[in-house]
Order: C-alpha cells, then structure tokens, then sequence
C-alpha cells in the first residue's frame, strides 16, 4: 500500500442548533462565509445552491485549494458541513480548523460527529 503524502485536512461534521432560523438562512449562511474566507486568504472560484421547499439548503463552494459543503436539515435541528483545503504552497491544516470551528460558532451547534481526514 502506498503511503499518504500531506495532501491537506477534509474535516466532516454532523452539528445540532436549537437555532432554526440559521438553517433556513442559506444567503446569510454564504454571507458569512465568504467574510470567514476572505479573512483567512481562501479564494472562492464558484458557488452553487439549492433551497428547498421547506427553505432548507444545500450550498457548495468550490475552492482554488478544494471546497466546503453544506446541507441543513431544520427538521431534525442538524446539519452536515465539511470542508478541504490541500496543502498545494502552503500547510492549510490551521486555516481547515479554524474554518471548521467559525461555523460551530456561527451555528451555535454542538457536534454530532467530527472527522478529521488528512489527505
């Protein structure tokens, strides 16, 4: 079997919020995100949503370093996120942890799950 090399960090997580409305909120949800990124030097090269009809949402935000996904189910007050940066010209493995926890806050989420994968 062949060794991994540092690709990068992908970090999938499983959050519950009492915080509906944030669920709902897909534009703040990007919003907010896009300020995380910018802060942190991550350049965003597409963006891709779906609302659904029970204004849920399913978002994608394609990355020049990789991407971070998210889907919310207001119905169970949970949503999945993960995120990847590879570590093309620099270790991104801090600015994935941070991203990772910016969104627990933003959410005032408690994880479900939370799995580190190092590429």
């Amino acid at each position: 079997m062949k060794s991994l090399s540092n690709k990068g960090l992908h970090i999938l997580l499983t959050l519950e919020t009492e915080s509906e409305a944030l669920l709902l909120d897909s534009k703040g949800f990007l919003k907010h995100t896009q300020a995380i990124l910018e802060a942190k030097e991550v350049e965003i090269v597409g963006v891709t949503e779906h609302v659904f009809e029970n204004n849920s949402f399913t978002s994608a935000v394609c990355l020049k370093e990789s991407h971070l996904c998210i889907h919310t189910w207001p119905e169970f007050k949970q949503l999945t996120f993960d995120v990847f940066l590879c570590n093309y010209l620099q270790d991104n493995t801090e600015k994935v942890e941070k991203i990772a926890d910016e969104i627990i806050e933003y959410f005032k989420a408690k994880i479900i799950q939370k799995h580190n994968i190092y590429r």
